[in-house]
């Protein structure tokens, strides 16, 4: 692999460094402010390593089935994993990236360019106000939004409210999906809040990840999927959960009505940042 650029500080003041993964040859991740926020293969793009992310992908694989181009709109950049697995599986398809950090998407374009013949647009500035600026034309042709937006290691309030999410859902087609990653530790606040502004907004929810983070006993990522479509009658939804990465549990339903019972839907005026993780987390030896 050719010398890796120099690392360099976003408008955040963290530090953002691209470094080669040790025992994937040809991958490599992005890290930010120490912390890993995206892995790539480049060699096999659609080779998935950070567990939330295969969550996503097999969504994505069940949702549309490989071969089959969709349109996508993806909230948060980082290393551009996703958009380059839907190119990898699903060639032709059309996507829309927004990030914040214009030295990030140097940095990353330098280090791992994105495929040339790919239809991926990376508009860079702030999730909200980009939003606002989108053609009209994607308004109602989203089959796919992703919404993975982190600053550091944590999710800025004004990306989690139902304000936000209402600026995002005319984007969807009639039967496309909405998954967000939402990261939380001891009692899920910010993940019980983030169900209950999805559960007012979208016709069906659901929730998938380890069963010890839908406890509230473990620090860790939750994919949410959200649609206008009744999820509950996909037959794809107990292959979703089978798929792993394992152990996993879902929940739909009474379930993920439980999971926001008793918490009020974020708005901006009382939205806030998700949790800090632990430093140990991300130790490395």
């Amino acid at each position: 692999m050719t010398q890796l650029p120099a690392a360099v500080t976003l408008s955040s003041g963290l530090r953002a460094e691209v470094e080669e993964d040790r025992w994937v040859p040809g991958a490599v991740q992005l890290l930010v402010d120490g912390t890993p926020q995206s892995h790539v293969n480049l060699g096999d793009p659609s080779e998935l390593f950070f567990e939330y992310i295969r969550r996503i992908g097999h969504v994505i694989d069940l949702f549309r089935p490989g071969g089959n181009p969709v349109s996508a709109l993806h909230l948060g950049g980082g290393a551009f994993t996703l958009p380059r697995y839907i190119e990898a599986t699903r060639p032709g398809s059309r996507q829309q990236v927004i990030e914040l950090e214009g030295a990030l998407v140097d940095l990353v374009r330098e280090a791992a360019p994105l495929p040339k013949r790919a239809s991926i647009r990376v508009r860079r500035g702030d999730a909200r106000e980009v939003l606002g600026r989108l053609p009209d034309g994607m308004r109602g042709a989203m089959d796919l939004v992703v919404v993975d937006i982190f600053a550091g290691a944590r999710t800025p309030a004004h990306v989690s409210s139902t304000e936000f999410y209402s600026l995002l859902r005319p984007f969807l087609a009639p039967d496309g999906l909405i998954v967000v990653n939402a990261a939380d530790g001891a009692g899920l606040p910010f993940v019980r809040g983030q169900a209950a502004t999805l559960a007012g907004l979208f016709a069906s929810t659901a929730a998938v990840a380890e069963p010890q983070v839908l406890k509230g006993r473990r620090f860790g990522n939750v994919v949410f999927i959200a649609s206008d479509t009744d999820l509950e009658s996909l037959d794809w939804l107990p292959r979703l959960l089978a798929g792993g990465p394992h152990p996993a549990r879902m929940l739909v339903g009474r379930e993920f009505d439980d999971l926001a019972r008793g918490t009020s839907p974020v708005t901006d005026e009382t939205a806030v940042d998700s949790p800090e993780p632990a430093r140990a987390l991300f130790e490395r030896n």
